[in-house]
């Protein structure tokens, strides 16, 4: 797959931190050999995070996160000061830049980041100008136990270093996790069965019905694909049973009663649940909406920010499954993007889409958190197979 065609969620998130004007965004440029961050003397050039996806060799496709000063001042630079914060939920590996003087503030950030089980890197930058490296390079080994690579992102010296360094810290799973798991293999017939309404404009394919396809011919799988209503002539056509069928959650109900009982099912909804989150606690919260009361309140987390669109599926069709169960003054809010509340505790239930837009890593922050304050956390596709009485029936076995 191209450069191009790899979605920044399936990349690689490589978070850069560090105080202002220690040339964070130098060392992007450097490691890129691009001129991709803005560089400037000015302290507090970088104000939101920028994400930048490129390909580098030995990791493949990646996103650099260039961020705001730690040390950042005033009531606006507290503000950037927070936006870096929220950059850590999403950082797979993190590069923290020293360039001189007191190194409280990155000690710091460097546990912090740990305490998120983020690999860390250590770097000394403007070996160029700097005189006392080598007294830098003690301090951080005293303080954090880490051996700094010392650098110069203006002459471009060190940098083949922390490339070797962040390939050697590259997590067990990248790279190695398939959507379809252990669902598909060479060979293997597959049905998708795919809905397109206004949520698919015409002329394209949702992104999740886009990446399993893909995983799917990497496996040189044999693929046949239709809408649901032509399910029954896609079936029909068939010599042998699929050997899976994969289908829009929304119509679960439907392919389950029309397919072969030698076919397993599943949806891409499910497949993101164990793709990007943690499905078996996706399966066990389900069993909080049995708990449900019109007095509880259900948290929707759309990855998305589209405009919300008439049939929704996270503003309008699964408040209504659910208000079915439960009962109409069952409250039902919905959060979109990155918009997920610190504090959980006013929820029984959260429910999260298939997170085709987020990184693995930001989705399992985001169950971490759910577990840490006892909130049970659920995914879209999980949550209609519930509902749908069919969740036990579905394939789950994604390994």
């Amino acid at each position: 797959m191209s450069l191009t065609d790899t979605p920044r969620a399936n990349r690689l998130h490589i978070g850069i931190f560090g105080k202002r004007n220690s040339g964070k965004s130098s060392l992007i440029n450097a490691l890129t050999r691009q001129e991709t961050a803005l560089v400037s003397d000015v302290a507090g050039t970088t104000a939101d995070p920028v994400y930048k996806s490129m390909e580098i060799y030995g990791i493949g496709p990646c996103v650099f996160i260039d961020t705001a000063g730690f040390d950042d001042v005033g009531e606006l630079g507290q503000m950037r000061v927070d936006k870096t914060k929220k950059v850590i939920d999403k950082t797979d590996i993190a590069l923290v830049v020293f360039s001189g003087g007191d190194i409280a503030e990155e000690v710091r950030w460097i546990e912090t980041l740990r305490g998120h089980k983020i690999p860390v890197i250590a770097v000394v930058n403007k070996a160029d100008i700097l005189s006392n490296t080598s007294e830098i390079c003690a301090e951080v080994q005293r303080a954090c136990k880490l051996n700094p690579i010392v650098v110069s992102a203006k002459d471009k010296t060190g940098i083949d270093k922390i490339r070797g360094e962040m390939i050697r810290l590259l997590p067990e799973d990248y790279e190695a996790k398939s959507i379809t798991g252990g669902l598909a293999d060479n060979g293997d017939l597959i049905l998708l069965v795919m809905p397109q309404d206004i949520q698919a404009p015409k002329g394209r394919l949702i992104l999740p019905q886009v990446q399993t396809l893909r995983d799917l011919l990497d496996k040189k799988c044999l693929v046949l694909s239709a809408t649901t209503d032509k399910l029954d002539e896609a079936l029909a056509c068939l010599k042998e049973p699929p050997k899976l069928i994969i289908t829009d959650s929304q119509v679960f109900q439907t392919v389950y009663e029309k397919k072969p009982k030698e076919s397993k099912l599943t949806s891409f909804s499910v497949l993101f649940a164990n793709y990007k989150g943690d499905l078996p606690y996706y399966v066990q919260s389900a069993n909080a909406i049995d708990r449900l009361t019109e007095q509880s309140r259900v948290l929707i987390a759309e990855a998305c920010t589209h405009a919300p669109l008439a049939e929704d599926i996270g503003r309008e069709k699964l408040p209504r499954m659910l208000r079915k169960k439960i009962g109409e003054n069952l409250t039902v809010n919905v959060v979109s993007g990155s918009d997920f509340p610190e504090d959980l505790s006013p929820y029984d239930l959260i429910i999260q889409c298939g997170a085709c837009m987020f990184n693995r890593k930001y989705v399992l922050s985001r169950v971490e958190r759910a577990r840490a304050q006892g909130v049970p956390m659920s995914n879209y596709g999980v949550v209609i197979a519930y509902l749908s009485g069919i969740l036990d029936k579905i394939d789950l076995n994604c390994e």
